[in-house]
């Protein structure tokens, strides 16, 4: 069954959800004849891909916010959203062989959901399939580089990140694989030492950087330090 979605909650149930599962939005109103045809048709097709696409509905009289933002003329209208965009879009009643194609343009390929497998499956072996498959996957790359870190294969981590653009995800895997201090250090005696450093050397301030990265924004002496850092370097 479809989801009611509203103003408020648009946001969350559409545009972040469709990051990671394709959305078809049904938009509808209590007095459209065709809507109360087309969404029984939809909701059926939909149901049909076991949970890799989902429904959901807007009635764009209590929802005036959506309405305008899809600048809605006439309903029913039907909008899928995929990466947190709308890819495709018909009006009006359709058939259920037209809503079949509609739903199916949207659904993986055959090489995208082997792809997807191997990446969930996580392990090393895995991994290196789906890069040879697609060697920029963001995913692979940021799972593999994981594992190699782990394991003290920290050249071949940072390689394997330089594919990718640095990211929220790559920052502290990288981080982990240029720091080389005991796992039980506190960073004090070490940030410390790196302040007097970090103007002149490139590799003091890059390590002093990484260190942060791997206390993480909940460490109440990130903040700090990070102020320290920009006094001595400005």
């Amino acid at each position: 069954m479809a989801i009611d979605v509203t103003d408020a909650t648009f946001q969350t149930d559409v545009v972040d959800k469709s990051l990671t599962t394709p959305v078809v939005v049904d938009l509808w109103a209590t007095w459209c004849g065709p809507c109360q045809t087309l969404t029984p048709i939809l909701e059926k097709v939909v149901a049909e891909t076991n949970g890799q696409v989902e429904l959901v509905k807007v009635d764009i009289d209590a929802n005036p916010g959506i309405a305008q933002a899809f600048r809605v003329q006439s309903i029913p209208m039907v909008v899928a959203f995929q990466n947190g965009q709308p890819v495709d879009a018909f009006m009006g009643a359709q058939g259920e062989h037209e809503v079949r194609e509609f739903v199916e343009r949207l659904l993986p390929t055959a090489a995208e959901s082997q792809l997807a497998a191997l990446i969930e499956a996580g392990d090393e072996a895995s991994l290196r399939m789906a890069l040879q498959a697609d060697p920029g996957n963001e995913d692979a790359i940021v799972a593999l580089a994981e594992l190699l870190v782990d394991r003290g294969d920290v050249d071949e981590a940072l390689a394997l990140l330089e594919r990718i653009p640095e990211s929220d995800r790559t920052r502290p895997i990288a981080a982990k694989a240029r720091v080389h201090l005991a796992p039980d250090d506190d960073y004090d005696d070490k940030l410390t030492q790196l302040l007097d450093q970090v103007k002149a050397d490139d590799d003091a301030r890059q390590e002093f950087i990484d260190i942060l990265e791997l206390m993480g924004p909940h460490d109440p002496r990130t903040a700090a330090y990070r102020k320290q850092l920009t006094a001595r370097l400005f």
